[in-house]
């Protein structure tokens, strides 16, 4: 069968159907699985693509905090809500290059680099592109997520050594709407294509219990899993709710419906790391214990993720040695490690 939609910034957006990979209906098909079912089959691909079942660990650092000009409901730093976060300019790269030597230094073997605006102006990129080439030459890969990219900004962040580009698609296209009304869906897909373009494997996901119905949690993997590849890193995020936002104050998603989520992602992208994100915090170690049981196999790690907190590194680690969860081994070459001192 044919992919549904294609990486080209060209590309209109292309609801998946029957010609799909993963039309919808298969999709919620499997979320309608008996649970231990789903889990069965999720682990059976798990085990096929990661025989060594190892955790990648990843470390998120704001590097432009809080002002941003969109209106993402769910987000504490857009300039609208009051939610306490404050406005901050860009870090220094020394600032971030400290962060990335004790990430190394804690376990981590990717970092992410986030800046809170709608899209990075000239005199950012110069700066990000010097970040980029600093956390590169300590020896870890490289992953920004800088909202929307203009022709040319991936390809300048590909030649200062970006590994992964992060932007996701937050929710199925139905729904957007109802989350979002300062960008559309379709540019998100435009931002994605530049990014597969320049070369830069992608970091891609979204966030679950804004309120969606569990076809609509379907039309989100849908829509990532008919990608034209499907993203290689793929963050999966519990809706954190931050009061002053708009989605503050709605019904918690059933823990297990999360742990589903993930299943289906495993399923349908079953080469990708589909990664725990926003939200563990608030899971607990038994949730936690089923998405890795279900397929998730990267983390956030580190004490914040953005401005939410995150569970702190002893805990992460304590929590895999008591799950009996290797880590996942940096990807650089002897020469490469060599090189960066580690």
């Amino acid at each position: 069968m044919t992919q549904a939609v294609s990486f080209h910034s060209a590309t209109r957006i292309a609801i998946p159907d029957a010609s799909a990979t993963w039309p919808v209906d298969e999709v919620l098909a499997l979320f309608e699985l008996p649970f231990n079912d789903l889990m069965y089959r999720a682990q059976q691909v798990h085990r096929a693509h990661f025989p060594d079942g190892d955790v990648e660990l990843a470390t998120l650092l704001s590097i432009k905090t809080g002002g941003c000009e969109e209106d993402c409901g769910y987000c504490p730093q857009a300039a609208r809500y009051d939610t306490g976060v404050e406005a901050k300019k860009l870090l220094e790269i020394d600032e971030v290059l400290t962060a990335a030597r004790e990430a190394k230094a804690s376990g981590a073997t990717r970092f992410c680099m986030g800046a809170a605006w709608r899209s990075p102006k000239e005199r950012d990129m110069d700066k990000v592109e010097a970040m980029v080439r600093g956390v590169k030459e300590i020896g870890l890969e490289t992953c920004a997520t800088l909202g929307m990219l203009e022709e040319g900004q991936a390809d300048r962040l590909k030649d200062a050594g970006l590994d992964y580009y992060n932007h996701n698609l937050d929710t199925a296209p139905e729904f957007y709407d109802n989350v979002i009304s300062t960008r559309e869906y379709q540019d998100r897909l435009d931002t994605l294509g530049r990014v597969r373009n320049a070369g830069l494997k992608v970091c891609c996901g979204g966030i679950v219990g804004m309120g969606e119905s569990r076809q609509q949690r379907a039309g989100l993997i849908a829509q990532l899993a008919n990608l034209n590849p499907y993203p290689e890193s793929v963050p999966v995020n519990h809706l954190v709710q931050v009061e002053g936002t708009p989605l503050h104050g709605l019904d918690p998603l059933d823990p297990l419906e999360f742990v589903r989520t993930i299943a289906v992602a495993r399923i349908t992208m079953p080469q990708a790391r589909v990664r725990l994100s926003a939200g563990r915090r608030q899971m607990g170690e038994a949730v936690q214990a089923m998405c890795f049981l279900a397929g998730a196999n990267s983390i956030f790690y580190g004490d914040k993720l953005l401005t939410t907190g995150n569970p702190e590194a002893e805990d992460d680690r304590a929590l895999l040695a008591k799950l009996g969860l290797k880590t996942h081994a940096s990807t650089l070459t002897e020469a490469q490690k060599e090189r960066c001192g580690g």
